[in-house]
């Protein structure tokens, strides 16, 4: 039995270009659709984004940002950020990658879709309301979970980030937010050097936000024991109207970013227990590609994940954890945190 799933693809997106040797170029993406067609010709519907309006790229960000990407066309290549180059086609990935999301969304919440994946780039989980950072220029899923929120009247959004690096650009938007509760798992040493695990909202927001700071020792195993015992509860807890996920393949092993030691298999088990814990409410699934930046660990983790997502077939085997103790210590941080907000393992 398969679930349908649906995708979002188009060349264009190859066409944001970063300048020679820089990590956010375009074979990272490339290789994710040539896998597609090698695997998942005829399984997956593919479908065809239109660019996000300008009315809803204000929907989080700034008029003034908006301007700044768009006056990016004028050049061959320049730079929003010291880490951020665009070319003169930039703006127009960035619109695609917006409206891909959205259009998941649509799809989603007509039943066309059990799961969506939007295969874009650039990332966006970086990029701020006022300007863009760490090679993200608009902010995809903080776009796509305010337009669904305002709408379709969705009351509960929880996403899940599971990229290396913390989605500081998420995360601030949010923060203050009950509507949207973000759940982050990342490398406090690398870019943008944030998430705490004592952040956990403000205002409204409070206990809306719970950040899983890794060790670097964790392995799939780790990562599938940690995620299962933390998502469990927040699914029991926030009861989400849609899930999205920001997924990154930077925690891959081969990533030359990351400094992690994951497998593509990580990502399987990862995207395997969200499936089994959306579909026990009949929550919809959005994804998104965020980080990861070697085009055969970026091709072999979105495999993995389509292949989750397509079959409702057992998971198999979970590896055992290279570092329990570590993991423990993790979720003993996690649950004393968000134990006063009712989150309870």
């Amino acid at each position: 039995m398969s679930r349908k799933v649906a995708i979002s693809r188009d060349d264009r997106f190859l066409l944001h270009k970063t300048g020679h040797a820089h990590p956010e170029s375009p074979s990272r993406l490339a290789s994710i659709y040539r896998m597609v067609d090698r695997h998942f010709a005829g399984t997956v519907t593919t479908m065809t984004p239109e660019p996000a309006t300008l009315d809803q790229l204000e929907l989080v960000h700034t008029p003034g940002h908006v301007k700044k990407i768009l006056k990016t066309a004028e050049h061959k290549i320049t730079s929003m950020a010291p880490d951020t180059p665009v070319s003169g086609h930039s703006y127009l990935a960035a619109w695609l990658a917006a409206g891909a999301c959205m259009q998941g969304v649509d799809l989603l919440l007509s039943g066309a879709c059990r799961a969506f994946f939007s295969l874009v780039r650039p990332p966006g989980h970086h990029a701020l309301p006022d300007r863009a950072t760490g090679f993200c220029l608009l902010n995809n899923l903080a776009i796509a979970a305010r337009y669904a929120r305002m709408r379709y009247n969705l009351e509960r959004i929880l996403i899940v980030d599971w990229d290396v690096h913390h989605g500081n650009g998420i995360h601030d938007i949010f923060y203050r937010e009950p509507g949207v509760f973000y759940v982050s798992s990342h490398d406090l040493m690398l870019f943008p050097y944030s998430g705490e695990a004592g952040d956990t909202g403000e205002a409204g927001g409070r206990g809306f936000t719970l950040n899983m700071p890794l060790s670097r020792s964790f392995g799939d195993g780790d990562m599938a024991y940690i995620y299962r015992t933390v998502l469990t509860p927040v699914f029991r807890w926030y009861t989400p109207s849609m899930v999205m996920i920001a997924a990154g393949f930077d925690a891959h092993a081969d990533d030359p970013l990351g400094r992690s030691a994951w497998s593509e298999n990580a990502y399987f088990l990862l995207a395997r227990l969200v499936c089994e814990l959306a579909d026990a409410d009949h929550v919809p699934l959005l994804l998104s590609l965020e980080g990861g930046y070697d085009p055969g660990a970026n091709a072999a983790s979105a495999k993995a994940v389509l292949e989750a997502l397509v079959s409702y077939a057992p998971a198999g085997p979970v590896p055992a954890p290279l570092d329990p103790n570590a993991a423990d210590e993790l979720l003993e941080t996690v649950f004393t945190t968000h134990k006063p907000y009712g989150i309870v393992s």
